[in-house]
């Protein structure tokens, strides 16, 4: 099952009992400090969940396929997450993940 933007605002909305405006206002709000967080370059650590970092991809040279002309790969910048060894051992079924 995939989780969608509107599941997680009715999740919000079930378990804190807030509105629905106010927990579509509370979501915006964390993703939006989040992507900030990343096009500064900066890392968002949540504890027990995971890490994502931003990932900077120099670019390189490859040879085309079809005609063995050397074919130009453009920097980019990419986001990484890393889950925590706790969540990790949620994911894996571990006895003791405590």
């Amino acid at each position: 099952m995939t989780v969608t933007k509107a599941s997680l605002i009715d999740s919000i909305h079930n378990r804190l009992d807030l509105s629905r405006n106010k927990s579509s206002q509370l979501l915006e709000s964390l993703l939006e400090n989040i992507k900030k967080t990343l096009e500064n370059g900066d890392c968002v650590m949540i504890s027990g969940f995971g890490k994502f970092s931003v990932i900077n991809n120099n670019g390189r040279r490859k040879i085309g396929s079809y005609n063995g002309e050397y074919l130009s790969l453009a920097k980019k910048r990419f986001v990484r997450f890393m889950c925590s060894r706790v969540f990790e051992s949620k994911i894996n079924g571990d006895i003791d993940s405590s």
